[in-house]
């Protein structure tokens, strides 16, 4: 008998305004551990407002979500949440290096020097260990933002938009990254405008105005439409 899954994060009902404009709207869902989860949609679908709920850093205008059985931005729920956000927020002052020891002391990270060589490979950045991400290319300040949030502890890891400004071969790194964080035990949810991961995905939710518009399997038709489809134009909402 295979053991039962604890959910990872459930919403019900998450909506969020700015002003008059609706940048989520009555979304619901529940997202079990281990599952690798795709969100699709176009600029301004909701799918960064959503991650910035999940993550805390967001307050819903109305709704709940409970995520690693916390409120989000709760203490427990900041040491299970891993997010990485579309915008890379590094130090100025930080090598690569001084970055990842930073997050994994501040997170009491066990094993961490041992790890990291390994993943800066994996990312390409070994070579760079030493150099100030602030110089570093959209997709190298990218990547390096990948590094801290996957060599801290976390059951759920958020990430807005891993792949811009990535060669098809930095893309591929990151989803094989993604799949050893499910293949331990954790639970991934990432926003991408990218074919790439959704052939890996268990899961392909798509927003579109703010609204969910599908919640299904990421292998099916209807999910790779909605990456090759124009969703309802560009939106005026914050995504």
């Amino acid at each position: 008998m295979k053991p039962t899954r604890q959910h990872a994060l459930v919403a019900t009902g998450l909506t969020k305004n700015y002003d008059d404009v609706v940048a989520l709207h009555d979304f619901s869902a529940t997202i079990d551990e281990g599952e690798l989860v795709t969100l699709v949609g176009h600029n301004g679908s909701g799918k960064s407002t959503l991650l910035g709920i999940v993550s805390g850093v967001l307050e819903p205008t109305s709704g709940n979500v409970i995520v690693a059985g916390a409120a989000p931005g709760s203490l427990e729920a900041r040491a299970a949440v891993s997010y990485v956000p579309d915008n890379p927020v590094l130090y100025d002052d930080l090598s690569v290096w001084e970055h990842i020891a930073y997050i994994a002391a501040l997170h009491g990270t066990v094993g961490w020097e041992d790890r990291a060589p390994k993943l800066l490979e994996q990312l390409g950045l070994w070579e760079r260990v030493d150099d100030l991400p602030s110089r570093f290319s959209r997709g190298l300040r990218q990547k390096t933002m990948l590094a801290v949030g996957l060599i801290r502890p976390f059951s759920l890891l958020l990430v807005d938009e891993p792949f811009v400004g990535l060669d098809p071969s930095g893309q591929a790194a990151i989803v094989d990254l993604m799949l050893e964080a499910v293949e331990a035990g954790a639970t991934v949810l990432a926003s991408t405008h990218q074919q790439t991961l959704l052939a890996h995905a268990t899961r392909c939710i798509g927003l579109r105005d703010g609204e969910t518009v599908f919640d299904g399997p990421a292998g099916s038709k209807e999910a790779a439409q909605l990456l090759s489809a124009d969703l309802g134009g560009s939106g005026t909402a914050p995504d």
